[in-house]
């Protein structure tokens, strides 16, 4: 059974246009990588426990900001690496500068025994779609476009 990952994609509406929030994953192998490395806040869950439960607890462990709201499906993906992604979309507001993630201990440098404690997100930002295109993993990249299209949006 493929890996099953759930997320919430928020965003919010300005006088240019929507805007998506989106982090950045921390710890040191994507330190210096920026477009394509992005994400939506996800996280795996296991048969046990819904899509849906999941997608708000690891929007809330990756941002430290809880999440409620009239939810939009955004249906699921298959990604690149086999991975099945489901999404929401809500509408909501947050400082993405007090953003605040869960840890995870990590052996940093690989294969030195040493053991680190790095953040799943490092940052977040807000972007208007078309940034947001840039900097959101590739595979991830249709979930903005269901979304404008639910929200009756151009991107």
């Amino acid at each position: 059974m493929p890996r099953r990952s759930a997320g919430v994609l928020m965003y919010r509406h300005r006088q240019t246009g929507p805007e998506l929030l989106l982090v950045h994953p921390g710890g040191p192998f994507w330190a210096h990588k920026d477009e394509g490395a992005w994400s939506i806040p996800k996280g795996l869950y296991e048969a046990d426990e819904s899509a849906f439960d999941a997608a708000r607890r690891e929007f809330e462990e990756e941002t430290g900001f809880p999440v409620d709201g009239d939810f939009i499906d955004l249906g699921e993906l298959r990604l690149p690496s086999g991975k099945r992604l489901r999404v929401w979309a809500v509408e909501g507001d947050l400082d993405a500068d007090r953003i605040r993630s869960n840890t995870f201990p990590l052996e940093w440098p690989r294969g030195s025994g040493k053991i680190i404690e790095v953040p799943e997100v490092d940052r977040g930002a807000w972007f208007p779609p078309e940034e947001a295109r840039r900097r959101i993993s590739p595979g991830q990249r249709p979930f903005i476009d269901r979304l404008l299209g639910k929200l009756g949006i151009g991107g």
